[in-house]
């Protein structure tokens, strides 16, 4: 079940990032490069970075340039956090290459690297959340609240988890379609944002 192995890699990865607990501290991926488990820890890692970079960003203090900086910052892992999920769909669908949709095979709402991404998400969720439950500095009433949260989100995980595994098991019987679509982000590209080509003229 590709979801047990996910959710196993992104706890692994949170846990080294927060060994460190550096944005900028150097990945250190040790799964093959060929390797799904290898693109699963790459992305928890950038989604970990990025959590932390927002939360940098959200400083009300924060100096109008420093937060320039941290927004471009930010733009600039959404690109590569988007690269990083195509290739997991790449991955995919070199792996259902052979197999053949039924006739009336149907479409998920995302494909299967999309629900991944949205499962590392909630693993960087239930750590952050299990961390304001153990908090010493806090009064009850938040501790409680957050604990509530807590159960919610590993009762997600499950949910998520169970139909991450569902839609592969459809793909491969052909009962759903794997097809992906670029997301084609625009702001980065110095062709397709009107700021950015209008400057070139």
């Amino acid at each position: 079940m590709i979801s047990a192995v996910a959710n196993k890699i992104f706890k692994q990865a949170i846990d080294d990032y927060h060994q460190y607990d550096n944005i900028d501290h150097p990945i250190n991926n040790p799964y093959d490069k060929s390797s799904i488990e290898h693109l699963l820890y790459l992305k928890c890692w950038i989604d970990t970075v990025q959590w932390h970079m927002e939360d940098v960003v959200r400083n009300p203090e924060i100096a109008p340039a420093e937060g320039l900086h941290w927004k471009r910052r930010i733009d600039e892992s959404n690109q590569y956090r988007t690269d990083t999920v195509e290739y997991i769909d790449s991955y995919y669908l070199q792996l259902f290459a052979q197999s053949k949709p039924n006739a009336d095979a149907r479409i998920n709402t995302e494909s299967p690297a999309w629900a991944i991404d949205r499962l590392s998400i909630l693993a960087l969720k239930i750590y952050h959340m299990q961390q304001e439950t153990l908090r010493t500095d806090a009064a009850k009433t938040h501790i409680d609240a957050c604990q509530s949260k807590l159960d919610i989100l590993l009762e997600q995980r499950i949910d998520l988890s169970q139909s991450i595994d569902e839609l592969i098991a459809d793909i491969l019987a052909g009962n759903k379609i794997m097809k992906v679509y670029k997301q084609m982000k625009m702001y980065n590209d110095p062709a397709l944002n009107p700021v950015l080509y209008g400057q070139q003229k």
